[in-house]
């Protein structure tokens, strides 16, 4: 195996507990593996070279007997091993009481029990040393219009996170949340599904400041959505707080494969956004995280197997992209579709709108002028399959 395509810290990968410590459980049958101990998690994800690891609340404390325990010997593996804690979260979807949802339950008994649940584990998130706390609404939604009030519902969720902030904006923590658009399922109709729904709301929040966005690739693919665009809008919009990579084969259920196992030109094209594109875009410098599901086919040892894969796709695709981006010929099929024009804004400095509505234009050519797309597009595709 190629040193290039073994991480190390520095690459910033990350994975959540409740991935590689999946059971394999499914609507049609229950668990496969065992339960993963999290210090064991912790150190077969340092021995692979990840820097960090997540956790929900639940994952890591599902018994409040032995909390105490149980965190003393994960802060210890976390200090032996040189793992961080990155992000954290809170399971607002397992347990019956959130049938309805958390934050917008019509019970209003269980949204306030959600807010004080996810108030407890942002202070554990910040004991552990996250500086994201991201907000999947997985129950935050309906099956049928008579179900939901949708504007009280937004109002509710509004509530909910203008309370958190506060609240950890009162604590002094350093630590800003992320939302995750969802479509659907397990609700039939999720609440802000998408990363156009979740940026409009956070400009109606009291602290939109510390609220931005975790789009998942999964999430974005299911309802058809292309996943490269949606990142490149948060990090315009400056929202990019976080990311959750996997594998997904179209408009499906959530499949949770490994990064780069479904949609392998869509992942190209992601990777290539993180990097920044053709260098005048942002990069993202944030975590690389990966939430995925080892397939219920797989036993312990095979965990650690799709563990590496994510992180070795990535790394993969990372090297491939940026080689595409340095190559002269790609950067002349560039120049000939005319990709950095883009940049130049349309108007020059001191033009009105009247002086290009005084101009001429040569329809004919224009219409006739090629953008050389193929050319630049089977470039790519070559790198991504290996014969460049």
């Amino acid at each position: 195996m190629s040193d290039t395509y073994t991480p190390v810290p520095s690459d910033k990968l990350s994975f959540g507990l409740w991935t590689i410590g999946w059971r394999g459980v499914d609507v049609f049958g229950g668990a496969v593996r065992d339960e993963l101990d999290p210090v064991e998690a912790v150190e077969r994800l340092s021995s692979l070279g990840a820097a960090a690891i997540t956790f929900h609340d639940d994952d890591l404390v599902p018994n409040d007997a032995t909390r105490e325990k149980v965190l003393d010997r994960f802060t210890a593996a976390l200090a032996e091993n040189n793992v961080a804690v990155e992000m954290a979260t809170t399971n607002l979807f397992s347990s019956p009481v959130f049938k309805d949802g958390g934050f917008t339950s019509n019970d209003r008994e269980v949204r306030r029990y959600a807010l004080a649940k996810a108030a407890r584990n942002i202070d554990l998130g910040a004991r552990m040393g996250a500086h994201t706390y991201v907000m999947w609404g997985g129950r935050e939604g309906a099956e049928s219009g008579a179900a939901k009030d949708v504007h009280a519902a937004l109002d509710r969720m509004k509530e909910g996170i203008d309370t958190l902030c506060a609240y950890v904006r009162d604590q002094g923590y350093d630590i800003r949340f992320a939302l995750e658009p969802k479509p659907n399922e397990p609700r039939g109709d999720i609440l802000l599904p998408t990363v156009g729904h979740a940026l409009a709301f956070i400009n109606d929040l009291d602290d939109p400041d510390r609220v931005g966005l975790n789009p998942e690739v999964g999430h974005e693919e299911m309802s058809g959505l292309n996943y490269a665009h949606g990142i490149a809008q948060a990090m315009w919009h400056g929202k990019l707080f976080h990311i959750d990579l996997n594998g997904q084969n179209g408009p499906r259920f959530d499949q949770d494969l490994r990064f780069g196992a479904g949609n392998a030109r869509g992942a190209f094209w992601a990777v290539d956004v993180l990097e920044g594109s053709a260098g005048r875009a942002p990069r993202y410098d944030g975590y690389v995280h990966f939430d995925y599901k080892p397939p219920r086919t797989e036993d312990a040892d095979d965990v650690w197997e799709t563990a590496r894969a994510n992180m070795r796709n990535y790394l993969i695709l990372r090297e491939k992209v940026r080689a595409f981006r340095g190559d002269p010929e790609v950067q002349q099929a560039m120049a000939e579709s005319r990709i950095l024009d883009l940049w130049e804004p349309t108007m020059s400095p001191g033009e009105t709108l009247a002086d290009l509505r005084s101009a001429t234009y040569d329809l004919d050519g224009l219409a006739k002028r090629g953008m050389h797309f193929e050319r630049l597009d089977q470039l790519a595709l070559e790198y991504l399959y290996g014969v460049r």
